[in-house]
């Protein structure tokens, strides 16, 4: 169990830096649109900044559903 070589590394980049990606993605995401409930917006602010990866998998399930559509 040393240090991870050449594929590993690479493997654990991608995965880390597409996680930053869909993180930030989410947020401006929520930032941007308009919820049925104003409400909304802020819980789902703290569920994704507070739960991580579980916020952002019930964002992208049920949270996109409760925008309002232009």
């Amino acid at each position: 169990m040393g240090m991870p070589g050449g594929f590993e590394w690479l493997f654990m980049m991608v995965i880390v830096l597409g996680s930053i990606g869909l993180f930030i993605y989410i947020l401006v995401d929520i930032l941007k649109s308009e919820f049925t409930n104003s409400i909304n917006k802020v819980i789902w602010l703290i569920l994704v900044l507070f739960t991580g990866p579980l916020g952002i998998v019930l964002y992208l399930l049920i949270g996109k559903k409760q925008r309002i559509k232009k």
